[in-house]
């Protein structure tokens, strides 16, 4: 079993930053991937951003000028630095834990960002 702590959500107006972290603990030595999907009431949950555990990182298009995905593997520790934030950002955040070689993700229980003035 793998668990997800995620921190550092809140209030931020438009243009502000925001910086998420998400520590894994339990066993994780099957993990190669983290990362972070974000979902609001009534929409489909949608990938922000992934890391693996060679460092590659992937994000939706409409973050990749903005937010950087980083990882402190010492600690099983990754980190959303969320810059320019627009409303449009505004969801619940889930931190993820992929499992090498299957489909099965765990998840974290979310963590509430909202841009707003």
């Amino acid at each position: 079993q793998v668990q997800l702590d995620e921190s550092g959500g809140g209030l931020v107006q438009p243009g502000g930053s925001l910086r998420l972290s998400c520590t894994a603990s339990g066993i994780t030595f099957g993990i190669n991937e983290m990362g972070w999907y974000r979902q609001d009431p009534g929409k489909e949950r949608e990938l922000v951003a992934t890391i693996t555990n060679d460092g590659t990182a992937n994000y939706e298009h409409s973050v990749l000028s903005r937010f950087v995905i980083s990882k402190d593997s010492a600690k099983s520790t990754i980190h959303l630095q969320m810059n320019n934030v627009k409303p449009e950002d505004t969801a619940t955040y889930y931190c993820s834990a992929r499992v090498a070689g299957s489909d099965f993700y765990y998840w974290g229980r979310g963590t509430r960002v909202t841009v707003s003035s």
